[in-house]
């Protein structure tokens, strides 16, 4: 029962998931948050999940590079 705004969010974790890919990030938990495709109006929420330590400590190098 995906929606156009369900549409949208698989979309955006598509987009984000290949921009990380980029910058050599994988985020293995990345994805709409599944609960909201059981809701009458769906409320469409990504789940960025969880990484290691290694991961979360590239994604604070590319967003501080990114803040400059």
């Amino acid at each position: 029962m995906a929606t156009g705004g369900m549409d949208e969010a698989e979309a955006a974790c598509g987009e984000l998931a290949e921009l990380l890919r980029r910058a050599g990030i994988v985020l293995p938990s990345l994805g709409v948050d599944p609960v909201a495709y059981t809701r009458e109006h769906p409320y469409p929420l990504v789940e960025l999940g969880r990484c290691n330590l290694q991961t979360a400590r590239r994604l604070i190098q590319v967003l501080a590079k990114a803040e400059r």
